[in-house]
């Protein structure tokens, strides 16, 4: 097989979570332009739709809508019955979806159960749900989009005299869980011939203040921030047979961030 043709998703059918954010348009894009139906799911349909309908704009027609709760169990169970019945197979899920009902450092219980309940249970619902037909089908793989604040504490002094801070001590503990849980879920899935790894993007430009701006690319080796397409490239190489030998990895995305 041409090294290039390992690469591409052609037959293959994804689905991401979220898909609208800042990550989810450029990991849906790069599973669509990579040549697989490409399904994105949300609570926020409508967000969902407008996304995909700048997609179907560009060209991009292999990208359908769904709903989805990932605190509901039923809600999960009904988009792999819908998912299944109209494509037959599931090759691809990006966990991608996040929720952030904690807006600051501050006591909080009920946000941070809240928090558990989709970026934790429900990645695990999500996880095992649909690795079920691709335990039938003796292959997949299953793509978790963690960070590198999974992977190491916070820099305070990035957001001093700033007036804002990342903080947020649930997000924190569910990266950080979904990286190990990655390793765990490989380790259970990989004599189904089910691959699962997790990505740990570092952070990315969204008009934050300058000195910020400046503060982080000079903690990385690159010298930036991540951008639109920092995302595209590894995860089709997760997705397709390009990493068949590659499981229980994370990959930190992050210019360096965390290699320093």
């Amino acid at each position: 097989m041409n090294v290039l043709d390992m690469f591409s998703l052609s037959g293959k059918v994804a689905l991401v979570t979220g898909g609208a954010g800042l990550y989810g348009r450029q990991i849906v894009e790069a599973i669509a332009e990579a040549g697989a139906d490409t399904i994105m799911a949300s609570r926020n349909v409508e967000a969902l739709k407008k996304q995909a309908e700048i997609f179907n704009s560009q060209g991009l027609n292999n990208i359908t809508v769904h709903k989805l709760d990932q605190s509901d169990e039923n809600s999960i169970r009904q988009l792999r019955s819908d998912i299944l019945d109209k494509f037959g197979k599931i090759d691809v899920l990006i966990n991608n979806a996040v929720a952030r009902p904690m807006k600051a450092n501050v006591y909080d219980p009920n946000a941070f159960a809240e928090s558990m309940k989709i970026n934790a249970t429900g990645v695990y619902m999500m996880s095992e749900l649909f690795a079920e037909p691709m335990k039938q089908q003796k292959s997949g793989s299953i793509i978790n989009i963690a960070s590198i604040h999974g992977m190491i504490g916070l820099d305070p002094t990035l957001y001093e005299g700033l007036g804002f801070s990342s903080a947020v001590p649930d997000y924190f503990f569910h990266k950080g869980g979904m990286i190990n849980y990655t390793r765990y879920f490989a380790s259970i899935l990989g004599h189904y011939n089910i691959r699962v790894n997790s990505i740990s993007p570092g952070g990315f430009f969204n008009n934050q203040p300058a000195e910020f701006v400046k503060r982080y690319n000079d903690r990385t080796m690159l010298g930036r921030m991540a951008d639109e397409k920092d995302l595209k490239g590894i995860v089709v190489f997760l997705a397709s047979d390009a990493s068949s030998y590659i499981t229980g990895a994370n990959i930190p995305v992050d210019a360096g961030y965390t290699a320093k």
